[in-house]
């Protein structure tokens, strides 16, 4: 079970069985999806199942792997769509202008006058740029900044703060 203070981050997704051993189908969301292996044992979003990792080979766009407790297609199947996370602290670093989800979630928002705009509750990406999710200190229908070097000037995970310059009609 994992640490609640280690920040988890989700580095790939079970998308069903492959045949009839146990085989998975997985998605990585690593950078090098192949690297995906090296951060097991996986776990769980909630901590409680973990799981040692091997991949077998590639299919469609996915990875094909054993996981450990997987022996039967029917086991595999019941997993499809669980999020496989690793603690934070396995991941490699990032260069100074890249960030992971996990370490944004939270932060407060200012825009380049210093108003608080709010706090990011998600980054989400639907195909184009990432947009951050910010709950407004107001209420209220969430704000979605495009997380751009314009739109999003400096990030300083230290002051656990972002200064935001969003497009003009956004606000």
């Amino acid at each position: 079970m994992s640490d609640q203070t280690t920040p988890m981050i989700c580095v790939g997704a079970i998308s069903g069985a492959f045949g009839v051993r146990g085989d998975i189908r997985l998605k990585s969301f690593c950078a090098d999806p192949g690297a995906i292996a090296d951060y097991a044992p996986l776990s769980t979003e909630d901590g409680t199942r973990q799981f040692d990792l091997k991949l077998t080979g590639q299919a469609k766009g996915v990875f094909t792997a054993r996981i450990s407790g997987v022996s039967t297609k029917e086991q595999a199947d019941a997993l499809r769509g669980v999020r496989l996370f690793a603690p934070r602290g396995r991941l490699p670093g990032l260069p100074d202008d890249e960030y992971y989800y996990a370490d944004l979630i939270g932060l407060s928002v200012v825009d380049t006058g210093g108003a608080p705009l709010g706090t990011v509750i998600a980054v989400q990406n639907h195909g184009a740029d990432d947009l951050l999710e910010i709950k407004r200190p107001t209420g209220g229908d969430t704000l979605l900044l495009p997380f751009t070097r314009d739109g999003v000037p400096t990030v300083d995970l230290a002051a656990r703060r972002i200064v935001a310059d969003p497009p003009d009609g956004l606000l």
